[in-house]
């Protein structure tokens, strides 16, 4: 049988609740503007972006595409490398998703200890994503015959990657790290729900401690909240 870690017993708190004053303080813009987010109207890869400035109370405007032609017509153009996600701050655009991440965990502490466990994190996040991509291009996909193919390669792959996520969150008492909340709990939440979404079942169904920390990110005041108000996407 496998282990399971209880986190009953945790209580689920958003940043900036814990009446710590220095973390009160923390910011993420120098001025009076609210940062903006970019992305089409789905969860996607701007998930976990908008799972981490809510858990960190960070007011933002959350500007999703209508369309593709909006996306085209309108923002394209004018963003870093013409694509999504993007953050922006005092007037600056910010692309790649993962360091949008990482830049927000390091403001609000939510990184490694050390320079070396902070390296770990981002690593661990990188295996997260090494996994989506066999979900992503089997999605993308549109040849039938390679689409099943791509298929078989991801179910054989998703299990090998899940199990070591598992053995992880049991080794850290119910956490990817230290026994307690990091950016890369929040991260793993958050795109976990998309690739869910395309498989068209939960991704942690079988493996308990996964689920277990997913279902306690979700409960955090501030995510629920989020999760309970924003738009009912497809994806």
């Amino acid at each position: 049988m496998n282990e399971i870690v209880d986190l009953s017993s945790k209580t689920c708190r958003s940043k900036n609740e814990t009446g710590n004053k220095n973390e009160m303080q923390l910011q993420l813009s120098n001025s009076n503007q609210k940062p903006k987010l970019y992305y089409f109207n789905v969860t996607g890869l701007a998930e976990p972006i908008r799972y981490l400035l809510h858990y960190c109370n960070i007011e933002f405007e959350d500007i999703r595409f209508a369309d593709f032609d909006e996306w085209i017509n309108n923002y394209k153009n004018d963003m870093p490398m013409e694509q999504v996600p993007v953050l922006e701050i005092d007037g600056v655009k910010y692309h790649q998703h993962k360091s949008i991440c990482e830049y927000i965990a390091k403001i609000y502490r939510l990184c490694g200890s050390t320079e070396k466990e902070s390296l770990e994190m981002s690593a661990l996040v990188d295996d997260f994503n090494d996994m989506r991509a066999y979900v992503a291009n089997y999605y993308k996909e549109d040849d039938a015959i390679f689409k099943s193919k791509l298929k078989e390669r991801m179910e054989d792959k998703l299990p090998f990657f899940m199990n070591k996520f598992e053995s992880r969150i049991v080794e850290n008492r119910g956490f990817f790290f230290n026994g307690k909340i990091s950016w890369v709990d929040i991260y793993y939440s958050g795109v976990c729900e998309v690739i869910s979404n395309i498989l068209q079942r939960d991704l942690n169904e079988a493996h308990p401690n996964l689920k277990s920390l997913v279902d306690y990110v979700r409960k955090i005041d501030r995510i629920k909240k989020y999760i309970d108000l924003r738009p009912q996407t497809p994806l």
